[in-house]
């Protein structure tokens, strides 16, 4: 009978980062328990966030999660269920397996709506994690009822297979757009390709006067089996042609 979420989350984003994804976003809605009693039970909405907040992008380097992620994460729960979460208090009362002054508990009165930040590095360390871990916490039963009714959302669907991610680097000129880039690069495969995103922009030496080399990254997430090499290499050589008819740009080697 667990009295947390947190350690299951915890657990899992180890081992994607034993299997080279230190980036995850996870999160668990289900029953923890505080006592044997029957009231000791409570639906609690869980998450934890490791790795780097963003992904690589040309503007900058890339930052790691910290509490503010939890606390966002947090606050987007309690707003998704109709939750004052704008008039929520801030307090530092967070439980002792968090990391004391990078964490807080969101109230209304007496009744405690969540809790985020950082994992106490002590039980990141019992654990043989590594990296920084945020997470949070929040108690469904806590939440008052909304005032009013809210519109259902579409039902998420998740793929069970592993995404494979590309990185191409394109010469260019210089009046071309990134947001041209990306849209052919796309447009190459729009049921394979899910995500593609900038991550540097380069002129100088070896890049010609007047042109520039935009680099940029591709998800490809597979619905129904695994990708093979060959269906891997299909895309790729889409999204080189795609690229070279809509932006004229050249593949870089």
């Amino acid at each position: 009978m667990r009295p947390s979420i947190l350690p299951n989350l915890i657990d899992a984003a180890r081992r994607n980062a034993d299997r080279g994804y230190a980036d995850v976003a996870l999160c668990e809605v289900g029953p923890v328990f505080h006592s044997s009693k029957a009231d000791g039970q409570q639906i609690t909405a869980s998450g934890v966030r490791a790795g780097n907040a963003s992904p690589r992008h040309w503007a900058g380097p890339q930052r790691t999660v910290d509490a503010y992620d939890a606390k966002a994460d947090a606050m987007a729960v309690l707003e998704s269920l109709g939750a004052p979460a704008a008039n929520a208090q801030i307090t530092r009362d967070a439980p002792s397996y968090y990391h004391p002054g990078r964490s807080g508990a969101l109230r209304l009165g007496k009744s405690v709506l969540a809790y985020f930040g950082e994992i106490h590095p002590a039980i990141l360390e019992d654990m043989n994690v590594d990296e920084n871990i945020v997470g949070f916490e929040v108690f469904l039963n806590n939440i008052p009822a909304p005032k009013t009714k809210g519109k259902a959302k579409n039902l998420v669907k998740l793929s069970p297979f592993q995404p494979v991610i590309k990185d191409f680097a394109f010469l260019v000129k210089d009046r071309v757009a990134g947001e041209d880039i990306i849209k052919a690069a796309k447009a190459a495969d729009k049921t394979l390709i899910t995500d593609a995103a900038i991550f540097d922009v380069y002129k100088g030496k070896g890049v010609e006067d007047g042109h520039k080399s935009v680099a940029f990254t591709i998800t490809l997430q597979p619905l129904e089996a695994t990708l093979n090499d060959e269906q891997i290499d299909t895309v790729m050589q889409a999204v080189i042609n795609a690229v070279a008819e809509k932006t004229g740009g050249k593949l870089r080697s």
